[in-house]
């Protein structure tokens, strides 16, 4: 029984697909223990509907966890529902450490504080007639 290249390329594209998925499988599994390796009373949490909030108490009968959202209010939602304890990233500039060297230009994005000075010449040079172009149109009409 001879094999034309079509299947053998079929069968191999199949081998490959069920490895990939044995193999993903398998890293999901380890992350699901290690997040519950993290998760205990007192971790900085955030959950599948993007909640952040301190663990107070951890029900394992009942699948249940107490979180701390903000002094006073507390919440309890589905242990499942935790789904990263959150660390503080160390890359994170800080305000110190943000470099200015674009001699006075803002970065993209960076806001301005400081409203530009314009003297009462170039106000009323830089602002054109409104009032003159609308009536104007309007006699147009």
């Amino acid at each position: 029984m001879a094999f034309d290249p079509l299947t053998i390329i079929m069968l191999v594209v199949l081998a490959v697909l069920v490895f990939f998925m044995f193999r993903n499988s398998r890293k999901r599994k380890a992350q699901a223990e290690e997040l519950q390796s993290k998760v205990m009373v007192g971790a900085e949490v955030m959950t599948n509907f993007g909640l952040f909030g301190t663990i107070l108490e951890m029900d394992d009968e009942e699948n249940q966890v107490l979180l701390e959202t903000t002094p006073g209010t507390v919440l309890k939602v589905h242990r499942q529902t935790v789904t990263r304890v959150v660390t503080d990233s160390p890359l994170a500039p800080t305000t110190a450490e943000v470099d200015h060297t674009n001699d006075g230009e803002p970065e993209y994005g960076e806001r301005i504080d400081e409203p530009a000075a314009t003297t009462a010449d170039e106000s009323t040079t830089a602002t054109p007639d409104v009032s003159a172009e609308k009536s104007d149109k309007k006699g147009d009409e």
